[in-house]
């Protein structure tokens, strides 16, 4: 029950935050602070217990619990969490916290709305990271998608009614493709079993020719890379970010953007696992371009929330070459640099919105010598810079250097390609540091002689400090979630094992291979 109390808290949370504005203007905050809090004590606890409510044979999994919804069509309200889900559930909730950080100061019209719609937004996505029916998968999948179009829309800048068109439209075209492989699925069950189901596992003995195989595992990837977002499916990503309000690019960088890695980890290879193999080629040299060009974009922006977003889509490129190198490495990699990404990248963005607020421009032609009037912000953004570059030590190294690991055992050309955006990455990052943040200070266009920008706040400090212990934890103590996330991943390995003689000795499975230690 713990997973539907974990759904619910946030639900009601969000109704009662904006029921709560008719009252105070700020009240709905401190309801969405406690329904945060108590999402986070919920998951920490089910953390805590190591998973004493296993109920699966080969303990993967720490709870299943399921419910009849529409038993006529096989449809129920099955959740369940693993090692991999607990991992993503405590990226969410977290991140949560810090997007409400980001929005205590910013947000000051339709407070209760603006929150209703953040942890509606936060439920959907835990219901995605939870549900084990295809159905009530694409329900939740749903329900994080319009909440996060009208904090857009309402709440963006100058262009927000494009961007958030935009990111609908994107959003859903590929949504339909994933609801239509979802239908596809139930069918060809009932054609073999003579019942319909969506349960995950019923689903996974569902033998379809090689040709079906591969159409209905298109829809699926389809869905989950343009939400990754995987070039070139990615044109949606800089506009949502560059209008989004500060704790909208939050939610999308950090959070939003795992759903669709968690979707090709959770569905797409286990369902179709022989498909899959035969793609993966086609999926690693998707993602060898991908980051090496929207990294050469992020060279051309001089909005530097726009500058971020490409960054973000040249990351997510290793995250995709991880999943498909086929091996326990990538795919330790892909969870690892999901992790620390959605840490560096919200914490990015937060710094790029503070900035924005502060001198009221986005342009970083505008911006130089900031160092000197903001010291605390620019020592953070020099932090989480080169974070998000690789730096040993920290998360985001641990995760690219395992994603190369495991690409490399499956091809060496793709993995020498990708590499390079590793230095890329090194360039445009200290780029933005020397533009930005050396230099002497002059005073934005807008902004009196008078108005000296203020350097951090409390709330903004404590954000940041606590983005940055958590990169530092997985970077010096990498094992704690290796360990957590490895028994699940193995055993999506060890059922998938069957194809591994079909794919030849470029990508053979690895399965069997220690963890990382």
């Amino acid at each position: 029950m713990i997973l539907l109390w974990l759904i619910v808290i946030l639900f009601l949370g969000g109704a009662l935050a904006w029921v709560s504005e008719a009252l105070d203007a700020r009240l709905p905050r401190v309801v969405a602070l406690f329904s945060l809090l108590a999402s986070l004590g919920l998951v920490l606890w089910l953390w805590s217990t190591g998973g004493a409510d296993v109920r699966t044979p080969g303990g993967t999994w720490w709870v299943l619990d399921s419910w009849n919804w529409i038993p006529r069509f096989g449809i129920a309200l099955k959740v369940g969490v693993d090692g991999l889900g607990l991992l993503m559930l405590v990226l969410t909730v977290f991140l949560g916290l810090m997007a409400l950080g980001a929005a205590w100061n910013e947000i000051t019209q339709r407070t209760g709305f603006f929150y209703f719609n953040l942890l509606w937004t936060l439920a959907g996505v835990v219901g995605v990271f939870t549900a084990l029916d295809l159905f009530l998968f694409f329900f939740f999948w749903e329900v994080m998608l319009i909440p996060m179009y009208l904090i857009i829309a309402i709440w963006g800048h100058e262009n927000r009614a494009y961007a958030a068109m935009k990111f609908f439209l994107f959003t859903q075209v590929s949504g339909l493709l994933l609801l239509l492989a979802i239908l596809c699925l139930a069918y060809f069950h009932f054609v073999q079993f003579g019942v319909f189901s969506f349960d995950y596992f019923a689903l996974q003995n569902v033998v379809l020719e090689e040709r079906f195989q591969m159409w209905v595992m298109l829809g699926f990837f389809i869905g989950f890379a343009t939400k990754l977002p995987a070039f070139p499916l990615h044109s949606w990503l800089p506009d949502a970010h560059s209008q989004a309000p500060t704790a909208g690019s939050v939610l999308l960088a950090g959070v939003l953007l795992k759903t669709g890695a968690y979707g090709l980890i959770r569905f797409t290879i286990p369902l179709f696992p022989e498909a899959s193999a035969n793609f993966a080629p086609v999926a690693m040299s998707i993602a060898a371009i991908g980051i090496l060009y929207c990294a050469k974009l992020a060279f051309a922006q001089n909005d530097i929330k726009r500058l971020i977003a490409y960054t973000s889509v040249s990351h997510m490129g290793f995250v995709l070459l991880g999943i498909y190198a086929w091996n326990l490495y990538g795919l330790q990699g892909a969870v690892m640099t999901m992790l620390a990404h959605g840490f560096s990248s919200a914490a990015l963005f937060m710094l790029a919105g503070g900035l924005q607020h502060r001198l009221h421009t986005r342009d970083m032609d505008k911006m130089n010598g900031l160092w000197s009037q903001l010291p605390m912000l620019s020592a953070m953004a020099l932090f989480f810079s080169i974070a998000a570059v690789g730096m040993p030590g920290l998360g985001n190294f641990i995760g690219e250097f395992l994603s190369l690991l495991g690409a490399f055992q499956a091809s060496r050309t793709i993995t020498a390609i990708s590499a390079l955006g590793l230095i890329f990455a090194a360039v445009y990052s200290l780029w933005v540091i020397q533009k930005v943040f050396h230099g002497s200070y002059k005073i934005p266009e807008g902004v009196g002689r008078s108005a000296i920008p203020e350097d951090l706040s409390t709330v903004e400090l404590v954000c940041y400090v606590l983005m940055a212990l958590g990169l530092i934890w997985m970077g010096m103590y990498p094992q704690s979630f290796l360990e957590l996330s490895g028994p699940g991943l193995e055993s999506l390995l060890q059922a998938i094992g069957a194809f591994s003689g079909e794919l030849g000795s470029s990508y053979c499975l690895s399965y069997s291979s220690p963890l990382p230690r």
